[in-house]
């Protein structure tokens, strides 16, 4: 039933790329740490880089466990799930590296990606380690409907508002377990 593959293949990648939703999950090295599972909802801003490396853009948002995780043992995953069409999950397992706006070869990696006026925080890249399918039959079959529009809003009210700045440093400089983040 499950499949591992050696790389992303252009059929794999296909199917990737058709999904309208991805997670990714990371944890910290403490026995007491907490596990951090994310919905990442816009495949403009996910790129597969090369046949074992893929990426995508990470923004501002409530916490910063994903870079604090990749920042201090870079465990994580990816996960799709086919809510449409026939069942199947993909699970990409790796390590993730974190590059900020001011690192060398940010400007040339986010060119790979569509992205917004502001808000990306980083550029979430993994070194693929493993590449596995499952059957997904336990995910529902839904329908999607369409992006939602809240989250620009909310950061063009920020910007505007000019408490964008205020709002990373009290939110996004550690974890909810005080890993260091940005």
């Amino acid at each position: 039933m499950g499949k591992v593959y050696e790389a992303i293949d252009e059929k794999l990648g296909a199917w990737i790329e058709q999904q309208q939703l991805f997670f990714v999950a990371t944890a910290p090295l403490a026995a007491d740490g907490h596990v951090s599972m994310s919905p990442k909802g816009d495949l403009r801003w996910f790129r597969i880089l090369g046949a074992r490396e893929v990426g995508y853009l990470d923004f501002i948002g409530s916490g910063a466990e994903t870079i604090a995780h990749a920042r201090e043992n870079g465990r994580i995953v990816v996960m799709f799930c086919a809510f449409e069409g026939p069942p199947k999950i993909v699970r990409l397992y790796g390590s993730a590296s974190v590059v900020l706006p001011k690192d060398p070869g940010f400007a040339e990696l986010a060119a790979r990606f569509d992205p917004p006026e502001h808000a990306v925080r980083s550029v979430i890249r993994v070194e693929v380690e493993r590449i596995a399918d499952s059957c997904g039959y336990g995910v529902p079959l839904m329908r999607f409907d369409g992006k939602r529009d809240q989250y620009d809003g909310w950061v063009d009210k920020k910007v505007r508002d000019g408490g964008f700045d205020e709002y990373v440093a009290e939110k996004n400089a550690v974890s909810i377990d005080g890993l260091p983040a940005i």
